[in-house]
C-alpha cells in the first residue's frame, strides 16, 4: 500500500519541482535578464537621478507645496500622500461628506493661490492608486501664474514648457494629453530664474 501510495505521489513531487523551478526561476530570470538588456531604466523602475543621487521616480508622483513649482493632484496614499508602500484610492463614495470637505478645501486653496475660471479635476481628486505622477496640460496651465509670480518668469515662457513637455494621447485617442510633474519642476529648476527661495 505504502509502495503504491509512493509511486502515486512521485510524479506529483517531481512535477512540482519541475514546475517551481521553471516558473518561479527561470523564466523570472529570463525575463529580467531580458528587461536588463533591453530596457534597463524601465527595468530598474525609471528612476530619476540629480547629481548622483536618486530624487524619484518618473513612476511615482510627488508632493511639490512651494509656489514656484507646478502641484501634482491630490493623493491619498498614506497619511502623508503619495506613500508607495501604502498604494490606495480614498475609497469613499462620490457623495461622501468626507470627500466633498476635501474637495471644497482644495477648490478654496487653488482660489486663494490666484486659480480663476474652471478648475481641472485632477487638482482636486485623486487617483486610484493615490501615486499618478502625471497632470493634464489643463491643470498645468491654471498654475501659469502663480509660478510665473513666483519665479519671475515671462508666462508665455511656462506655457512653451508645458505645451513641450505634453504626451499626447496614444494613436490621438487612447488615454488624455499628460505631462510628469517631476520632470517639469525638474526643467523649472534648470531653465527658469528664480526669484525667491
Amino acid at each position: 500500500m505504502f509502495a503504491e501510495l509512493r509511486a502515486a505521489l512521485r510524479p506529483t513531487f517531481v512535477l512540482l519541482a519541475f514546475f517551481t523551478a521553471l516558473t518561479g526561476l527561470a523564466y523570472p530570470l529570463l525575463i529580467t535578464a531580458i528587461a536588463q538588456a533591453t530596457m534597463p531604466a524601465a527595468a530598474n523602475g525609471s528612476l530619476i537621478r540629480q547629481n548622483g543621487h536618486v530624487i524619484g521616480s518618473a513612476l511615482i508622483g510627488q508632493t511639490f507645496t512651494q509656489a514656484r513649482y507646478f502641484h501634482a493632484r491630490p493623493s491619498a496614499a498614506g497619511k502623508s500622500g503619495y506613500d508607495a508602500s501604502s498604494s490606495t484610492g480614498s475609497n469613499l463614495a462620490p457623495g461622501a461628506k468626507a470627500l466633498a470637505d476635501r474637495i471644497t478645501g482644495d477648490v478654496g486653496a487653488l482660489r486663494q493661490a490666484g486659480v480663476s475660471g474652471p478648475i481641472p479635476a485632477d487638482l482636486v481628486t485623486a487617483s486610484g492608486s493615490g501615486l499618478d505622477p502625471d497632470i493634464t496640460p489643463q491643470a498645468a496651465l491654471v498654475q501659469v501664474p502663480r509660478i510665473a509670480r513666483a519665479r519671475g518668469i515671462d508666462p508665455a515662457k511656462l506655457r512653451q514648457m508645458i505645451a513641450a513637455a505634453t504626451t499626447p494621447p496614444v494613436l490621438g485617442v487612447i488615454g488624455a494629453a499628460h505631462l510628469n510633474v517631476l520632470q517639469i519642476n525638474r526643467q523649472l529648476d534648470a531653465n527658469g530664474r528664480m526669484i525667491a527661495p
